[in-house]
């Protein structure tokens, strides 16, 4: 096995005054032309993001890179997002880089294990979901009420940390005013797409910019704790096809009942669920109404 890759030289060096002198540094991922390392120091830790130069799509990540640092700078100036979360930003001899303070968190896939099996069927399980969604909503409402969606909703940019608060990540998809000269938007992970946004990509040239709004998180945000807690995808389709067709199902509107397949009843909270997943999405819930409803 090879030497694990390093994060740039110039933002550890950086970082160092943040973190102080880092006792650990981490590989956590490196895939589809980005790598990400954890860097903890005696005062602080944080998340470092870079492209890799060697990727094939390494010049899109770089831009999108320094476009999450803008999304971030946007969203902490209009009150959307705590001033704490990022902490720094720069270029490297291959590219660019992000760090955000470390939330010392759980992704929603793995956090909800207990709640997929009938095990979960207990009294303290019930509020501790509708926590996770009330939190997860605030997040969101303020977002939406600076007239931006987060564009990339999903398990694995939620984290549940140990107080049962959901945490959102990563912004370098989002779409706010402003955001017309970026990297055009054309949906996130397939799985948790809207059927506007799935209609969309599939009716305009890839090179177009697809502005998403806030009703998409909000169907997004029902597929994915449909997904996490029943273990089913709120669609069903075959793993072999291809992005455009399962996209051309999810187009189509029509969800799996969320009854068919929940691991033991739990009605408020499928209702809600259904609720997000509306094809229309001026039948959606706000994130604000949710907020209050969970």
């Amino acid at each position: 096995m090879g030497q694990a890759p390093a994060p740039p030289d110039e933002a550890v060096a950086l970082l160092a005054k943040h973190t102080g002198e880092p006792t650990t540094i981490q590989l956590l991922s490196d895939r589809r032309g980005s790598r990400t390392w954890k860097i903890k120091g005696p005062k602080n830790a944080v998340a470092l993001k870079a492209n890799n130069p060697d990727g094939d799509d390494a010049r899109d990540k770089a831009a999108e890179m320094a476009q999450e640092n803008d999304h971030l700078l946007h969203l902490t100036a209009a009150g959307a997002l705590n001033p704490d979360y990022r902490v720094s930003a720069g270029t490297w001899d291959g590219g660019q880089w992000l760090a955000v303070n470390w939330i010392d968190g759980v992704p929603l896939w793995r956090s909800l294990a207990l709640a997929r099996g009938p095990e979960g069927d207990r009294a303290s399980v019930r509020p501790w979901l509708a926590g996770i969604a009330r939190t997860w909503t605030e997040n969101l409402a303020r977002m939406h009420a600076a007239g931006w969606a987060h564009a990339d909703v999903q398990p694995t940019n939620t984290l549940v940390t140990n107080d049962g608060h959901a945490a959102v990540i990563d912004y370098a998809l989002a779409c706010g005013p402003g955001n017309d000269h970026r990297v055009p938007y054309r949906g996130a992970l397939t799985h948790t797409t809207a059927p506007e946004i799935a209609t969309a990509i599939l009716s305009t040239p890839a090179d177009t910019h697809i502005p998403a709004q806030p009703p998409a998180d909000i169907w997004s945000l029902g597929a994915s704790l449909f997904w996490c807690w029943t273990g089913h995808r709120p669609l069903a389709y075959d793993d072999d096809l291809d992005r455009l067709e399962k996209l051309a199902t999810i187009a189509q509107g029509t969800t799996t009942a969320l009854r068919d397949v929940r691991p033991w009843p739990f009605p408020e909270f499928e209702d809600t669920i259904t609720a997000c997943l509306a094809p229309d999405p001026a039948d959606r819930p706000t994130a604000e109404e949710l907020t209050a409803a969970w």
